[in-house]
């Protein structure tokens, strides 16, 4: 039996690839592809971090500095860091997809980077629930609905459960401290804040105007906060924490509330902030 040449040349077309979904980012933009993403550059490590979960990380081919998590990211080769990046290595890596943060890269670079023909979606997820937003979107771009879905979802029912433990707690005063010299903490619109929030916790300077803004040592002590919570720049416990035992009469120094967070649980934006949260949690409810 003979079959038509027609039919055979069929056999010949490739099938047709479908577009990725069009997603907004964060900067409110809407972001399209005319198929999945199989080149991506990060240019932030929390924005490296979120394509892994978002089963995207094969298909990472640079990031920037201190994309350290998970282990595969540290391997990526570098295109500069965050502040400070190599424009043509970016372009020569032939991205599909470039995952630019809009705090750390700014306005001008990533005009530059849309101007030089590449694709840039924006990540600096505002919120809680933005982050597992991110990571669905992350995956709809990448062709990796699945892994990503199942991953939000994770994510949004993590969030879920620590809300529903510790709604109503007693409120416990927190001194969240990001650096010593000088002192910085975060304001009541920060991601930190609404951790505490959710741990029955309430920010002493959540009144302050900038989203980090410095305070004096003054202002602490006369919050006298019941907990203080401190960061660095290392995954190391800061020797400066305890200089707050300067003042023996603190509420936080009298019952032995200096606690410590790792920064890459609470200060990136990527899912292992419910890490943080937890720890956090668990430091509030021992203050009760």
């Amino acid at each position: 039996m003979k079959l038509h040449s027609a039919f055979f040349a069929f056999l010949l077309i490739p099938a047709a690839v479908p577009a990725a979904p069009a997603v907004v980012d964060d900067a409110g933009r809407t972001v399209s592809l005319d198929q999945p993403a199989a080149r991506i550059v990060s240019l932030a490590p929390h924005a490296t971090e979120l394509l892994f979960s978002a089963g995207a990380g094969a298909k990472l081919v640079g990031a920037v500095e201190w994309s350290d998590f998970p282990e595969a990211a540290a391997h990526l080769p570098r295109v500069g860091d965050t502040h400070s990046l190599d424009l043509e290595r970016i372009v020569a890596l032939q991205p599909d997809l470039v995952v630019a943060w809009l705090s750390g890269n700014g306005h001008a670079t990533i005009e530059r980077l849309e101007q030089l023909g590449l694709t840039v979606f924006v990540s600096e997820p505002a919120t809680l629930e933005r982050i597992g937003t991110s990571i669905r979107d992350l995956g709809a771009l990448a062709g990796t609905e699945a892994r990503a879905l199942a991953a939000a979802a994770a994510f949004h029912g993590r969030l879920a459960g620590l809300r529903e433990r510790h709604a109503g707690r007693p409120v416990v005063t927190v001194f969240y401290q990001l650096w010593h010299q000088p002192m910085f903490t975060v304001n009541g619109r920060h991601l930190i804040s609404a951790i505490m929030e959710i741990c029955g916790g309430r920010n002493i300077f959540a009144d302050q105007a900038a989203l980090s803004p410095q305070v004096g040592v003054e202002a602490v002590l006369w919050a006298d906060p019941d907990v203080i919570i401190a960061s660095a720049a290392g995954p190391e416990r800061p020797d400066w924490l305890d200089d707050w035992r300067r003042w023996p009469a603190m509420q936080a120094v009298r019952a032995e509330r200096l606690y410590w967070i790792a920064p890459d649980l609470l200060q990136r934006h990527t899912a292992r902030i419910l890490d943080g949260a937890e720890r956090m949690c668990e430091m509030l409810e021992r203050n009760r």
